[in-house]
């Protein structure tokens, strides 16, 4: 195993070291991390539903009822009431004809490709795509064509090397590093102009964008033309699990030719139950995506206020300099989408970054290579319905402190307030409850705001610094 700790050496020199954290407890948008609480903007709980009551309820009836687990596959006898009637929910939510559910969204994506693509034919994947689809390309057996992040005079020419060949497109719908939107549209026009199958991944759409959080595909009425949407239960859904969506045809093919169906024990009863819950939930309360959207919003507004804006940050100068904001990181950015990439190039110093932002008890983890393109490791940011307005305003500025530093600069003493507000979940949250939660804010920004000041004079001087010699 000599070649195992060398390689893992070189890896922690890289600056690509990786290593869990231990979460102590989870509730309401907070943890405790080593004794500490802290504030969680990198949970992909968009919606704040996998500590709803009925979430958990759900999940622990479905327990006593049906066992912990499923058994068998859905093939063998592992095919339970619970699993179709979630289908039967998924579909309707969707606007589909049927769905079918796998044990995850990267086994949906690894399985649902290959069955839809095969030797002599050709996939066209987005640069960007999440590793599921590639990893489902490379199982296919079918040329895999990557054309450049939404670009679809790309596409066209993959679509023109594809040369009359069973052709499939895949795409995520909100790419979950950079929070831009596919060009579905374009996508959907150039499919029916070459007859190729598209297939949408919506892990990062269902919940966060669309009518009802129906999604991207919903949002363009696109239904009709796109031919599968796959979906996750692990994110705004706040359970575990994941969905195909598509014609009854299709999905009957899934379950004959998918092979992480075919060969994994079903989906386990709480999971299942607790998708479920949260699901209507979310058709019983679509404002929920409402303050998703508004949180959203704010995070981006109050980084920006603070210097911060999305995108690069530069090294070694204030931030308010650094160049290419949002654009630098989309083709298409919507405010709404929850997720906010802080990109600061160097792996060590997104590490660096985390860690200070943690220190003053925001937690925002360092996403490097290979999860990114090399030179762009950065901190990728996750909103809630779960938290406060307050909760963001003042961790953006903890962040403008902690992350904004330059790389040789000593950190900044700033930390998060622990939480004072009582446990509600987002449909119980109300102007009042955002104005007490203002209130209690506003002794702490005095001390964040100060070193925020102490932070840019500090760089301000080494710049004036670099500039005489």
């Amino acid at each position: 195993m000599d070649d195992v700790g060398a390689a893992l050496a070189q890896l922690q020199r890289e600056g690509l070291y990786r290593r869990p954290r231990t979460i102590a407890g989870f509730a309401n948008g907070r943890a405790e991390i080593e004794g500490h609480e802290v504030l969680v903007l990198c949970s992909n709980d968009y919606l704040g539903l996998r500590d709803h009551p009925a979430v958990r309820e759900a999940a622990a009836e479905a327990a006593i009822r049906w066992g912990a687990g499923s058994g068998s596959s859905r093939l063998v006898s592992g095919n339970l009431e619970l699993h179709e009637q979630l289908e039967r929910e998924l579909a309707e939510f969707k606007g589909s004809e049927a769905a079918v559910l796998f044990g995850s969204g990267y086994l949906a994506n690894s399985g649902v490709i290959p069955a839809l693509a095969g030797a002599g034919g050709v996939i066209l994947s987005d640069a960007h795509n999440h590793a599921s689809i590639i990893d489902g390309c490379h199982r296919s057996g079918a040329q895999t064509i990557v054309y450049e992040h939404a670009d679809l005079e790309s596409l066209a020419d993959g679509l023109r090397r594809a040369d009359g060949r069973p052709a499939l497109i895949v795409t995520d719908a909100v790419f979950s590093m950079d929070g831009d939107l596919a060009p579905l549209v374009g996508i959907v026009a150039h499919a029916a102009r070459h007859g190729a199958r598209v297939l949408v991944d919506e892990a990062h759409a269902t919940g966060v964008i669309g009518p009802g959080g129906r999604g991207l595909v919903a949002a363009l009425g696109l239904e009709r033309q796109v031919d599968v949407t796959i979906g996750t239960l692990s994110k705004a859904l706040g359970s575990y699990g994941a969905f195909a969506c598509g014609s009854r045809q299709t999905c009957d093919w899934l379950v004959n030719r998918a092979r992480t169906l075919i060969f994994s024990t079903a989906l386990p009863p709480p999971s299942a139950a607790a998708g479920l819950a949260a699901l209507r939930l979310l058709r019983e309360q679509p404002q929920l995506v409402d303050r998703l959207h508004a949180n959203a919003r704010l995070i981006r507004a109050e980084l920006d206020a603070a210097g911060l804006t999305p995108g690069h940050v530069q090294l070694g100068a204030p931030v308010a300099a650094r160049e290419g904001g949002m654009a630098v990181v989309g083709a298409r950015v919507d405010a709404r989408i929850p997720i906010v990439p802080l990109i600061v190039g160097d792996p060590h110093e997104a590490v660096r970054r985390c860690e200070a932002a943690l220190a003053a008890g925001v937690f925002v983890q360092a996403i490097r290579p290979p999860a990114v393109p090399a030179g762009s490791s950065r901190l990728r940011l996750t909103v809630s319905a779960a938290h406060t307005a307050a909760e963001l305003r003042q961790a953006a500025r903890v962040l403008a402190v902690s992350v904004g530093v330059a790389g040789d600069g000593a950190l900044p003493d700033v930390h998060l307030a622990p939480a004072v507000r009582p446990h509600r979940h987002p449909e119980q949250r109300d102007d009042e409850a955002d104005a007490a939660d203002d209130h209690q804010d506003h002794a702490d920004r005095v001390d964040v705001d100060a070193a925020c000041r102490g932070r840019d004079r500090k760089l301000q001087d080494r710049a004036d610094r670099d500039q005489e010699q």
